[in-house]
């Protein structure tokens, strides 16, 4: 009898309680199933996950990159000493500007009257190189 059925069997009032698991974890357990020779059923097995919900969750993960929507890249962040000001955006870029620099290095300079769906487009093929 596995440990989860021993406990209900002692008190058949006990309830399982639920696990989760952070984005993090998914990502790290989808990836480890799509190594050459990985067994999902093992790694599930392994993980204590049930293996539909890891089939599940590849099968999300294979969505989203079919939609074509760029997973969350965080950027690195600098904090200056409070003794140092940086100079007011205004002063080198025209208001009604944006400018914006991808992964890639690429830098795209708009003004304020873009269309949005064209720069998304940009955006998008920019994305895909």
């Amino acid at each position: 009898m596995k440990q989860g059925q021993a406990d209900q069997a002692e008190d058949p009032g006990a309830r399982r309680q639920r696990r989760f698991w952070s984005p993090a974890e998914k990502r790290r357990m989808v990836a480890e199933s799509f190594t050459s020779g990985a067994s999902v059923s093992k790694l599930a097995q392994r993980y204590g996950v049930n293996a539909n919900l890891l089939f599940t969750w590849r099968r999300q993960e294979a969505r989203s990159t079919a939609s074509g929507v760029a997973p969350l890249k965080l950027l690195p962040v600098t904090v200056a000493d409070a003794g140092t000001s940086a100079a007011p955006a205004a002063a080198f870029e025209p208001l009604g500007q944006m400018e914006i620099i991808l992964v890639g290095g690429e830098r795209i300079v708009v003004g304020a009257d873009v269309d949005a769906a064209s720069l998304a487009r940009v955006v998008k093929a920019l994305m895909r190189r």
